[in-house]
């Protein structure tokens, strides 16, 4: 077999420089317009949902923001795993989808079943979903640190400086902050002096 195919390719010399030319040609044209991926994408379709529940211990966050999720969105078509994690103040549950399920197919059914079960969540939870990044969006990760600085003074500037700053980074989808304390202002009334000008709360 190998020798009749190059006994004709002696006698059509031509047209096996003809092909090989082309061969040439379309591989340089490939190499140049090709997109190059550093890290291939082989990860599954998945839409992350972050849940903040400020103050909270970790087992409460997963006896009542967790949980009542996770179990929600199993029932949510064409899901392969749901995955929680819970930590201090926040949740997160990955919904991860069958392969060649279209993302913002699976964004709008898990925003769908989310808005369904959030009445049945505490009043101070603030849900929301992750970015539509793939599972190998998480780039970069750091830490802030500084001699005499107390951790809600470093989240405040993580929040304030660090984070606008690296969202106005080209190609950066999310800067997401976890950590620290969350600074809050609480304001105590005296009823006492309230009632001596004659206030009402």
């Amino acid at each position: 077999m190998i020798q009749h195919v190059i006994a004709w390719s002696l006698r059509r010399r031509e047209l096996v420089a003809l092909g090989a030319i082309f061969v040439l040609v379309a591989g340089i044209w490939l190499l140049r317009t090709m997109p190059v991926d550093a890290i291939p994408d082989l990860s599954d379709t998945q839409v992350i949902v972050y849940s903040d529940y400020s103050g909270q211990a970790p087992q409460v966050v997963e006896d009542q923001v967790t949980y009542p999720l996770v179990t929600q969105f199993l029932s949510v078509p064409r899901v392969k795993a749901v995955r929680g994690q819970s930590m201090f103040s926040s949740s997160f549950v990955y919904v991860i989808f069958q392969d060649g399920t279209d993302l913002y197919w699976a964004r709008s059914r898990v925003l769908e079943y989310l808005n369904a079960i959030q009445s049945r969540l505490p009043a101070a939870v603030k849900t929301r979903l992750g970015p539509d990044a793939t599972g190998v969006g998480w780039v970069y990760q750091y830490a802030l640190e500084g001699p005499g600085y107390a951790p809600d003074r470093l989240r405040s500037i993580q929040d304030f400086q660090v984070r606008y700053a690296l969202q106005s980074v080209p190609g950066v989808a999310e800067v997401a902050s976890l950590g620290g304390y969350v600074r809050q202002y609480q304001v105590l009334l005296d009823p006492a002096r309230l009632l001596a000008y004659g206030v009402e709360i």
